[in-house]
């Protein structure tokens, strides 16, 4: 799979929780989650981070970038178009 464009729709898609979708932070597990209506999703490695940015008003493109100057070693304009498009597949981002 190949990286999206800075022009394709994928990159101007502004990322938002979907309804009923809550990120959270366990102090106790020392980790994010997301809880969904009967289920809760533990988040692995900087997943909470992206996903904080995802604020319906930054679209992929703006996320990319953040995360560009925080993470410039990263491989994040491949990962997180990637990582955002699975979570809206699964009802999580709208």
């Amino acid at each position: 799979m190949t990286a999206a464009s800075p022009a394709s729709p994928a990159m101007s898609w502004r990322p938002v929780l979907a309804r009923g979708v809550v990120l959270r932070h366990d102090r106790v597990r020392g980790t994010d989650l997301l809880l969904l209506p009967e289920r809760v999703v533990v988040l692995d490695g900087s997943a909470g981070g992206v996903l904080r940015l995802c604020d319906g008003v930054r679209d992929v493109a703006a996320v990319v970038t953040e995360l560009t100057v925080r993470h410039p070693a990263a491989p994040v304009a491949a990962e997180v178009p990637e990582f955002l498009n699975r979570l809206r597949k699964e009802g999580w981002l709208r």
